[in-house]
């Protein structure tokens, strides 16, 4: 019996060692790793897919940023992020909420 009761508490020991030093030794790996789905912080408006600015910019949903994208393709480069006010739906808030991430 009191071999039994050494075998179950060298077991739990072991246990209790090895599942310690994986939630120990998984802390510093996972901030090292880069967090998946990250999104970039600027868009060039005069470059980028609609895609890109629906999930860059702020208040953009794919279907506003696929009229960008047409704008540009007619009119050729915006010149200025206040020239995105010709796009319909883009105006001053959009354009405040988002003149940190656009790149021309």
């Amino acid at each position: 019996m009191k071999a039994i009761k050494r075998i179950l508490c060298l077991v739990s020991f072991v246990f209790v060692l090895f599942s310690s030093s994986v939630v120990f030794s998984a802390d510093p790996v996972k901030s090292q790793m880069p967090a998946p789905n990250m999104v970039a912080e600027t868009v060039n408006i005069n470059s980028s897919d609609a895609q890109t600015m629906a999930a860059v910019l702020n208040g953009i949903g794919i279907k506003r940023a696929e009229a960008i994208v047409a704008y540009r393709n007619t009119h050729g480069e915006f010149k200025s992020i206040e020239e995105l006010k010709a796009v319909r739906g883009v105006g001053d808030s959009i354009i405040e909420k988002n003149k940190n991430k656009i790149l021309l």
